[in-house]
């Protein structure tokens, strides 16, 4: 049977994830800060879909255990799906820089720093998928939310840049950028409906596209074409747009 380690595992996508990898008959380890709420989770997979479930405390920010916390998963997962994320007021960060750099570190330092051990370990086995949950924000700095923006940003890039380095060690890497979702971090925006993906389509398309192998998935599949536009308007028109 194979395994699915999944970081970030309390949130709504991340739980219609292991729902899904549940469904399709993966074992699943499920690492979460808050394992209070995570056990739960862990339960109900347990029942609902029968599956062997382990849940394990994980601190994204906590990057100094992030090697203990590999070393300490037995056995070593066949796929990790980087998940977590943190997005907070756009008006706080242009003053508080504890919330730029709370962004910054779980965003990107975070995900950097367990997902390198990952690779590291995959590489030696020479196979092993890994997904990383980015965003459409990071394909264009926005004023209404360009510090989020840059760190998903920085994550693509560094979730490209690793897709290189193990594609010829057998290791397949994808990048997931989803547009508007409906979840929790999202509950207090006007999102529009045509546009706006639920948590189980967002893991769809991740169980889909790592079958497949997939590179870039955008979900909804809108926003590749929506970003394509919106990345080619020109700097002096672009600066003046209210976005």
């Amino acid at each position: 049977m194979k395994s699915v380690l999944i970081l970030g595992a309390t949130s709504d996508i991340a739980q219609a994830v292991a729902k899904k990898y549940a469904a399709e008959g993966w074992s699943l380890t499920l690492a979460a800060r808050d394992t209070v709420a995570l056990e739960p989770i862990a339960a109900d997979l347990k029942i609902r879909a029968d599956a062997e479930v382990k849940a394990v405390q994980f601190d994204a920010t906590d990057f100094e255990n992030h090697a203990a916390f590999y070393e300490s998963l037995s056995p070593k997962p066949d796929a990790v799906i980087c998940v977590f994320g943190y997005m907070g007021d756009q008006e706080s960060v242009r003053s508080d820089f504890g919330e730029v750099k709370k962004t910054i570190d779980v965003n990107y330092t975070g995900a950097v720093s367990i997902l390198n051990i990952v690779a590291n370990d995959f590489e030696q086995r020479e196979s092993g998928a890994i997904a990383g949950i980015s965003s459409v924000a990071g394909d264009r700095g926005r004023q209404s939310n360009y510090i989020y923006g840059s760190a998903k940003a920085g994550f693509t890039a560094y979730l490209s840049g690793l897709r290189n380095r193990l594609a010829k060690k057998g290791v397949h890497v994808m990048t997931v950028k989803p547009g508007f979702c409906r979840t929790k971090m999202t509950e207090k925006l006007e999102l529009p409906a045509a546009l706006t993906a639920e948590p189980e389509q967002v893991a769809a398309a991740v169980f889909s596209g790592m079958k497949k192998q997939r590179n870039v998935v955008y979900t909804l599949w809108m926003w590749r074409y929506i970003m394509l536009i919106i990345r080619h308007i020109p700097e002096f028109i672009f600066k003046k747009m209210d976005m």
